[in-house]
């Protein structure tokens, strides 16, 4: 049984920042991607970052790109996204997901099969 857990979320002014932890269990994760997806309110889910855990290639969302940046910590079994210079439209909860499907990254919610409870990150003006 996979269970993926965030935390980290918080409340922010503009230009901080904040990094947040999805704490992975259940199976060996070698070979999934684990990816961060947002939420804000009367809005879609939207792909934020993702990590293949056993090589490390990352992808970004042009929103985010030279603003935040992906991890993982193999001995933790968690991945990590630290989350600079953040702005009022980055507020959203942030959902971890995992998918052990195919080998490239993958930026649809539909692709995954395991997700976290979400953390709620909120960025003030």
């Amino acid at each position: 049984q996979v269970h993926l857990v965030e935390s980290g979320g918080g409340l922010v002014q503009a230009g901080g920042s904040l990094r947040l932890s999805c704490a992975a269990s259940g199976r060996t994760f070698s070979g999934s991607a684990i990816t961060w997806f947002r939420q804000a309110p009367g809005k879609e889910r939207e792909f934020v970052s993702a990590i293949k855990w056993s090589l490390g290639f990352t992808s970004y969302a042009d929103s985010v790109k030279g603003r935040f940046t992906i991890s993982r910590d193999n001995a933790k079994n968690t991945v990590y996204l630290q989350m600079n210079s953040l702005k009022p439209e980055d507020t959203a909860v942030y959902y971890c997901a995992a998918t052990f499907r195919g080998t490239s990254l993958r930026d649809r919610p539909a692709d995954y099969d395991y997700w976290g409870q979400g953390t709620q990150v909120t960025v003030t003006s």
